[in-house]
């Protein structure tokens, strides 16, 4: 029997480490998952995470922490990040960021669940600006 709802595919698709000392870490997660790190062009203190290939997804990124409480983010694709904010808000938990573009890339939400975990929302979305 179908309910009539499209069934939404709701993967991790990327990760986001926070670090107090970007040499310190990129040692040890080099060392411990054979993982390669990138600086990113236009994004100071921020590195791309290679995880190893094609078959090794999803890849990351690492960044200075902003906060103390700043832990690792798992980002989660949507199919629109302003209508999960909506749904996020509804089922109790809150939005910490706003829906905010990465020009080129997409659209993402840092959001806060019922039991004060913090993910992220991700919208692919190559005119993003």
């Amino acid at each position: 029997m179908s309910t009539g709802k499209k069934k939404v595919s709701a993967s991790v698709v990327w990760f986001e480490i926070p670090v107090d000392d970007t040499a310190r870490a990129k040692r040890f997660y080099g060392q411990l998952f054979g993982w390669k790190f990138n600086p990113l062009p236009h994004a100071a203190d921020y590195h791309h995470i290679d995880t190893g290939g094609a078959d090794a997804s999803p890849d990351g990124g690492m960044m200075k922490r902003m906060h103390p409480a700043h832990t690792i983010t798992n980002y989660v694709n949507v199919p629109s990040v302003t209508r999960f904010m909506a749904k996020v808000r509804k089922l109790g938990g809150s939005v910490c960021k706003p829906k905010t573009a990465v020009p080129g890339m997409g659209y993402f939400a840092i959001c806060q669940d019922t039991e004060n975990n913090t993910f992220a929302l991700w919208e692919m979305n190559p005119t993003a600006k």
